[in-house]
């Protein structure tokens, strides 16, 4: 290290007075300037590149347990303490979590059904149980209200809707969206939690004609509602927090594209063992 840091500064600095400095031999220094790369530092080269590379195809996402899965379905075989010094060399780190708030509109006198889905979250079949919820995602031009719903069987996000208001008509559409596009059998569960948006008279009304089970969330309790809860602090932390939207239009646009090119096609979900959500239907739809 010591002497790849001279090189670098050979341009500034005496290479005699830089050696003299770390105590190294310039002999040695020269030997190595003209010794040929090690095995091991071109197969690093290689890896680094690699590893870069997934990097930032996630959007700089992926740490080391995903890069060392995505390599795997690559078929390259590579150590997690390999990569692990691969992206501490390169300086590579996932964006970094922030907290995620969670407000619910619940202070109202509309009626509310019972947790049906009672955080049964795995295991299911497609199109048994869906789970929907709203965020809201800071432009130039105010609030933009991102409505979303949920395949608990896949994590795929089936039906989305995106206004400047937060009314019912917004997780409305996201149904109507997720419905039309599914065609689920009757029975389905349909879960969210207890906002005013979902236990409203229009939103209830689909449910019904849709010949879906509704289901909500208990008071004040985003755990009933944690693999929607998830989503939404991935697509914050990972998408809305690096970036800085000018318009509502422009964000709608840069969210469908994060959510159908990224997100459910090639993102890796642990809770899928490592699989993305598209390739984890297929593979129910194959069983």
């Amino acid at each position: 290290m010591k002497y790849a840091w001279i090189k670098e500064q050979s341009d500034l600095f005496s290479v005699t007075r830089m050696c003299r400095q770390l105590e190294v031999s310039r002999t040695g220094y020269c030997q190595w300037k003209t010794r040929p790369p090690s095995e091991r530092s071109m197969a690093n080269a290689v890896l680094d590149a690699r590893v870069a590379a997934i990097h930032a195809a996630s959007k700089r996402s992926y740490g080391r347990p995903r890069i060392v899965r995505d390599m795997s379905n690559q078929g390259i075989k590579v150590s997690h303490e390999r990569v692990r010094n691969s992206l501490k060399r390169q300086s590579l780190r996932p964006v970094y979590k922030r907290p995620y708030r969670v407000t619910t509109d619940s202070a109202h006198t509309k009626p509310i059904a019972a947790n049906v889905l009672n955080r049964r979250f795995d295991s299911w079949q497609a199109n048994q149980a869906w789970v929907a919820d709203i965020t809201y995602i800071s432009t130039g031009e105010g609030w933009l209200y991102l409505a979303c719903v949920m395949d608990l069987a896949s994590r795929r996000i089936v039906g989305w809707s995106m206004s400047e208001r937060m009314k019912a008509g917004l997780v409305c559409q996201a149904l109507k969206s997720a419905y039309w596009r599914r065609k689920p059998p009757a029975g389905l569960i349909m879960h969210s939690d207890r906002g005013s948006q979902y236990a409203g008279d229009e939103h209830r009304k689909l449910i019904k004609d849709y010949r879906m089970i509704q289901s909500m969330s208990r008071r004040a309790n985003c755990w009933d509602n944690a693999a929607m809860e998830s989503f939404f602090k991935t697509l914050k932390v990972e998408r809305v927090h690096q970036l800085r939207y000018a318009t509502r239009a422009l964000a709608k646009l840069d969210i469908v594209d994060w959510i159908e090119g990224f997100y459910n096609r090639r993102r890796m979900h642990s809770s899928i063992d490592y699989q993305t959500p598209v390739d984890a239907e297929s593979s129910l739809m194959a069983a």
